[in-house]
């Protein structure tokens, strides 16, 4: 079976979790992007969708779905996104596509965050992808200098601008052993958005395709 195949078999056995009335937040990336493709079948389903990019916006919209602003849903029940890197405690790298800050404020304001992934991205410490961080455009050297600190290798991801107007460095040679303490640290350095870490909220269940199938992990 090969990767594409595996990301879809992730993505479908996400639609389990949408029930009637659900109000739901979409990620970013080639995984969601075939959950999008079978959401449609649970239109009658959703009592609203809010998108974590205006790629995925346009993609639901494409699909004759309505997308709502996350101010005028509160919170949702359900965010389902993939992800660059996952751990056995649920922990994350995400931003590959660019999207992670607002896929950062949709998990949460989520009260179930569903990662779906295939098994490339299951790794004991986070860190073999690099870590993006999203950066103000004027800080992005000062911020780069505090990564060298800790003798990560910042890039900046040219010719790319966020959906928020900012920059991204894409940090390479981590080993990240504690991402709660990292994620917060670097979220405290003046310029950055955020960083690519998902482990003050973690993901709530993780469902990981294989060539024997898709395998469900719960966060307990």
């Amino acid at each position: 079976m090969d990767q594409a195949a595996r990301k879809q078999q992730a993505a479908q056995a996400a639609l389990e979790f949408i029930k009637p009335g659900v109000t739901l937040g979409v990620g970013t990336g080639s995984t969601v992007n075939f959950f999008i493709d079978e959401l449609v079948r649970h239109r009658d389903d959703l009592a609203a969708i809010v998108a974590s990019s205006r790629a995925t916006e346009a993609r639901l919209r494409a699909r004759g779905l309505t997308v709502s602003e996350l101010e005028d849903t509160g919170d949702l029940d359900l965010y389902v996104d993939g992800a660059d890197e996952a751990n056995k405690h649920f922990h994350l790298i995400k931003g590959g596509g660019g999207a992670l800050t607002r896929e950062k404020i949709l998990a949460a304001a989520s009260r179930k965050f569903v990662c779906i992934i295939d098994q490339s991205k299951w790794v004991a410490t986070l860190g073999q992808f690099p870590l993006p961080v999203e950066v103000i455009p004027m800080a992005r050297s000062w911020v780069a200098r505090q990564f060298l600190k800790v003798r990560g290798q910042p890039v900046w991801r040219e010719n790319f601008v966020t959906d928020n107007g900012n920059h991204i460095l894409d940090v390479r040679n981590l080993q990240i052993t504690n991402p709660v303490e990292f994620e917060s640290r670097f979220n405290q350095v003046p310029g950055v958005v955020t960083v690519g870490l998902f482990a003050n909220r973690p993901a709530d269940v993780i469902l990981m395709a294989d060539d024997s199938g898709v395998k469900r992990l719960d966060r307990r």
